[in-house]
């Protein structure tokens, strides 16, 4: 299955409405890659596990850049999310 992208990071909403088995958490991208050294290491095996047609659905939310990531106020960082580094993956369970 494909593997869907988030780009408006500013709106959590988006990703409460997202439908997918997984939610990846990733850096933003800026100056053309993932500024997160991390996210750029696992992006290929990403992408070989959810990227096939028989694959898990996921979708991949970009936190934003390092200073918007690093922010007290960014909605990943709180809320239902809480994620507390990049990447992360998280499975949502009972996923229609």
């Amino acid at each position: 299955m494909p593997i869907r992208v988030v780009d408006d990071f500013a709106d959590p909403q988006v990703v409460k409405d997202a439908t997918g088995e997984y939610l990846i958490f990733y850096s933003s991208i800026v100056d053309g890659e993932m500024w997160c050294p991390d996210c750029r290491d696992v992006e290929d095996l990403v992408n070989q596990t959810f990227g096939g047609a028989d694959s898990p659905s996921a979708v991949i939310i970009y936190v934003g850049d390092r200073a918007q990531w690093r922010a007290p106020t960014n909605p990943f960082r709180g809320g239902a999310w809480e994620v507390t580094g990049v990447p992360t993956i998280i499975r949502i369970k009972d996923a229609s």
